[in-house]
């Protein structure tokens, strides 16, 4: 059986209140106490309970982090930057995994507040005024990464999504493309489909560019399906496309799947941009040109900003973090 705080007093011969503040740095006892203290910790092997040090100072040193899905390269990046901000600062991260379902986040905010978490950062969907309700009874910092809210003052790290698909639109468009489709994603995620779809939409009426209903496929999701049905339908719509600016990498890559199929190649007949970076950019035939998100480096702010909120309760500015264009062979230029 592991040993209690009260072993730990018994065998020092001290009280159980002395043990506490020598766990928790406080004063009121002597150098000879504290060595003889932590001798006997070291003998009985104790390892102190985190959430009952957080009842005597407040603090459990961990944060929760919300995920709507663990898959793919960029969760795995936008926690290699949290983790990392917080092991610098000595805190640990708890992952939840709410699968955007209402009942099962309310769950999750409740264990975590059961779990006594100093801060949580809130991922990539849209807060929902009951998510934010538990949050604050909770008493603990929020921060967004990569989503917003227009409503609820909390403060957020992301990348302007109107502006990056505008940026991939004009791409192609440099690139000597005027007959440009669009595959979208979902268009009610107001988070990642629909800025998207209205950057989409402006570049194109900036450069003058004919646009109909045509030019744009609305999916139900950012996946690689959604990509090989996509371009299906976009080209059934609109068969003179030579461009099409994908919503996410996944979709871009499905659709270089079922050009393949079609007996099109890419780029020589039809060029595809993509939108994330993730690590299958880079892999698939031919490499896909796409805008970068820095994940890793969004994460690491993030997780500094919520863990600077927690020690000082200053509520910090959102910040807004730059895109690029990756430029590999999936574009070609006419």
């Amino acid at each position: 059986m592991a040993s209690t705080i009260k072993d730990v007093a018994k065998k020092a011969n001290v009280s159980i209140a002395t043990v506490s503040r020598i766990l928790n740095g406080q004063p009121g006892y002597s150098e000879k106490t504290k060595q003889k203290v932590l001798q006997v910790i070291e003998e009985l092997g104790y390892q102190p309970n985190a959430v009952a040090r957080g009842l005597i100072n407040k603090k459990t040193h961990t944060i929760g982090v919300l995920f709507p899905s663990l898959w793919g390269s960029l969760v795995t990046d936008w926690l290699s930057g949290i983790e990392k901000a917080a092991s610098e600062q000595g805190s640990s991260v708890i992952v939840c995994h709410t699968e955007s379902n209402g009942e099962k986040t309310i769950k999750y905010l409740q264990l975590l507040g059961e779990k006594r978490v100093d801060g949580i950062i809130f991922v990539s969907e849209v807060l929902k005024k009951e998510y934010f309700q538990v949050i604050r009874k909770m008493n603990v910092p929020l921060v967004l990464l990569s989503t917003k809210s227009d409503s609820l003052p909390v403060p957020y790290v992301k990348v302007d999504d109107f502006q990056a698909a505008y940026s991939a639109t004009e791409y192609l468009i440099h690139k000597g493309h005027r007959s440009i489709g669009m595959i979208s994603g979902n268009s009610e995620d107001i988070i990642a489909g629909k800025p998207r779809i209205d950057g989409f939409i402006q570049a194109m009426k900036d450069n003058e560019i004919p646009l109909d209903g045509n030019n744009i496929v609305k999916t139900r999701g950012f996946g690689f399906n959604e990509g090989k049905t996509g371009l299906r339908e976009l080209l059934s719509q609109k068969p003179d496309t030579t461009a099409i600016f994908a919503a996410s990498d996944e979709i871009a890559i499905g659709a270089i799947s079922t050009a393949t199929l079609l007996g099109k190649k890419v780029p020589e007949d039809i060029s595809i941009i993509g939108y994330d970076n993730i690590n299958l950019a880079s892999m698939s035939v031919p490499p896909l040109t796409t805008i970068h998100q820095p994940f890793i480096e969004m994460g690491e702010i993030a997780g500094k900003m919520l863990l600077n909120m927690m020690g000082t309760d200053k509520v910090p500015e959102s910040k807004i973090i730059e895109h690029t264009v990756i430029e590999r062979n999936s574009v070609k230029e006419i």
